[in-house]
């Protein structure tokens, strides 16, 4: 139990450094003073900074996807259950800690590419989350508009990731909401319920 609580610190404690202050600028010694931990115990835990922000995106991922997953759920529609990426989004950033924006898109604009083909976990997490939403996302839209799967796809991640854009920007104030509306919008997809 102690260690499982020990790790939890050091994770919530790079979380938080990492998406508010920026990887680069967050040292590992200073992830270790947040947790209450030595960094020799962040290090046995971790093995590494990239170890570290690895684990720390596995676990968002996670979140992320169970938090979808349940949004997915709550809708009867099936075209509501496509436009469930955008509740999630809400519901996932009220559920965890602060950050300006997406975590992964975070750490790939901070960490530049592995010209040596060396394994890059925090790569592959980045990775694995743009491929879960587009392989997600088609899944519902096989079943909400089977003619225009692709189109589908295409217009909710042009418009969630104009939502993670405008959480950088701070404006509008619900942009998970508003996109929402205008994906459903541009889809030809009727009316907002009421």
């Amino acid at each position: 139990m102690a260690v499982e609580q020990t790790r939890s610190r050091i994770l919530d404690a790079a979380e938080s450094l990492f998406f508010s202050d920026g990887i680069a600028v967050t040292g590992v010694d200073r992830v270790a003073e947040v947790a209450g931990v030595s960094v020799v115990t962040l290090y046995k835990h971790m093995g590494s900074k990239d170890g570290l922000l690895a684990e720390v995106l596995r676990r968002r991922l996670d979140r992320w996807r169970a938090t979808w997953e349940r949004e997915v759920g709550a809708q009867t529609e099936p075209r509501d259950k496509v436009l469930a990426v955008f509740s999630a989004v809400t519901a996932y950033r009220d559920d965890s800690t602060p950050a300006q924006w997406c975590s992964f898109l975070s750490t790939a604009s901070e960490r530049p590419t592995d010209a040596g083909g060396g394994a890059d976990p925090a790569a592959e997490l980045v990775a694995a989350d743009t491929e879960g939403l587009r392989t997600r996302l088609r899944e519902l839209a096989e079943v909400a508009d089977p003619a225009r799967v692709d189109e589908v796809v295409d217009t909710v991640l042009l418009v969630y990731n104009g939502v993670l854009a405008s959480l950088l920007r701070g404006h509008p104030q619900d942009p998970a909401g508003r996109a929402r509306e205008v994906a459903r919008a541009a889809l030809g997809w009727g009316p907002v319920p009421g």
